[in-house]
C-alpha cells in the first residue's frame, strides 16, 4: 500500500467502524525531538519533544494487528549560527521599486523555535507472549504529519541591514529611514509556512497486564520524516526588510533564507500507555 493521507484516514475510518474488536490505547510520549534541516553554518540546541495519543488496534489473529488514532506533538528546540557574528544576504526591492543586496549581520542571533503537529498513525503490531501475563511488542508503519503552526521567537544583542546597490555601485550603511542600519537589542516573533509529510515510525516494547480488561504498555520509539515541511517560494532573510525603518523588523527565521532546505522532524524516546481490551 501506498501511504498517503487518503490512504492513511481511510484505514483510520475503516477501523474505528471496527471499535467493538478493537483494542482502545491512550499513551503519551517524550523524548528528544529534532527539527532537522541541511542548512550550513547553524547549530541546534534544547531538543525536546513529546505528544499525546490515543487509538484502536484491530487484531488480524494471535500475533498481529493494525492500528491507527490520532496524536497531538509538540517538538521545541533552539537554533543559532555557529559562529557569534553572522551576515547572511539576499536581493529586495526598496520603495521606489529598484532591487539591491540586503546584507543582515547579527551578534549572539538566537531563535526559539516550536512546532505543534496533528499525526495520523497507520501501523502492524506483532506481540509474543512471553510470560504470564507479559507480551512482546513491536510496531511499525507511518503517520501522516500535518503541522498546526511553526512559531520562533527571534533575539540577538544587535541586527545590522545593509545595502549594495550593484547597478549603481552603491553601499548604504546608515539611513534609518529607508531601513538600513543598526537595532540593538533585537527582538521579534514569526511563524514559518508549512505542509504535510509522511514519517516512518517504529516502536519496541512490552505490555503488562494490569486485571483482565487493562494492560500498561512500555516502549522505545523512533520515527524520522522525508521530504520537509517547510513551504514558502522565495527566499527571505533571516530578519525582514522594512522599508521605513530599522525597528521592528519581522523575524522570518533562519529556514526561511533556503526556500529549497529539508526541514523534518526526527523523534526518539520513550512511550508510555494504556491498553483496553
Amino acid at each position: 500500500m501506498k501511504f498517503n493521507l487518503k490512504n492513511i484516514i481511510g484505514v483510520t475510518a475503516l477501523l474505528i467502524s471496527q471499535g467493538i474488536a478493537a483494542q482502545v490505547y491512550v499513551g503519551i510520549q517524550s523524548g528528544i525531538g529534532n527539527i532537522q534541516s541541511d542548512i550550513t553554518g547553524i547549530q541546534t540546541g534544547n531538543r525536546l519533544g513529546g505528544a499525546l495519543k490515543a487509538g484502536y488496534i484491530y487484531p488480524l489473529n494471535s500475533h498481529f494487528g493494525i492500528g491507527t488514532g490520532l496524536e497531538f506533538s509538540q517538538y521545541k528546540q533552539e537554533v543559532s549560527f555557529s559562529q557569534p557574528t553572522a551576515t547572511l544576504s539576499n536581493f529586495e526591492v526598496d520603495a521606489s521599486t529598484s532591487a539591491f543586496v540586503y546584507n543582515m549581520t547579527t551578534n549572539n542571533y538566537r531563535e526559539k523555535q516550536t512546532l505543534r503537529a496533528l499525526q495520523v498513525p497507520l501501523f502492524v503490531q506483532y506481540k509474543k507472549n512471553i510470560n504470564k501475563g507479559i507480551d512482546f511488542n513491536f510496531r511499525a508503519g507511518a503517520k501522516y504529519f500535518l503541522p498546526i503552526k511553526y512559531e520562533i521567537n527571534a533575539t540577538a544583542d544587535n541586527a545590522n541591514g545593509t545595502a549594495f546597490y550593484p547597478d549603481v555601485n552603491l553601499t548604504i550603511f546608515d539611513l534609518p529611514e529607508f531601513g538600513f542600519g543598526q537595532q540593538n537589542n533585537y527582538s521579534a516573533s514569526g511563524e514559518y509556512k508549512t505542509k504535510g509529510i509522511i514519517m516512518s515510525s517504529f516502536e519496541l516494547g512490552f505490555t503488562f497486564d494490569i486485571g483482565e480488561k487493562s494492560s500498561l504498555y512500555s516502549a522505545m520509539f523512533l520515527e524520522h520524516g522525508y521530504g520537509s515541511i517547510l513551504d514558502q517560494n522565495n527566499n527571505e532573510s533571516y530578519i525582514g526588510y522594512r522599508p521605513t525603518s530599522v525597528s521592528d523588523r519581522k523575524a522570518n527565521g533562519l529556514y526561511s533564507t533556503d526556500k529549497d532546505a529539508k526541514i523534518k522532524p526526527v523523534a526518539f524516546g520513550i512511550t508510555l500507555g494504556w491498553n483496553f481490551k
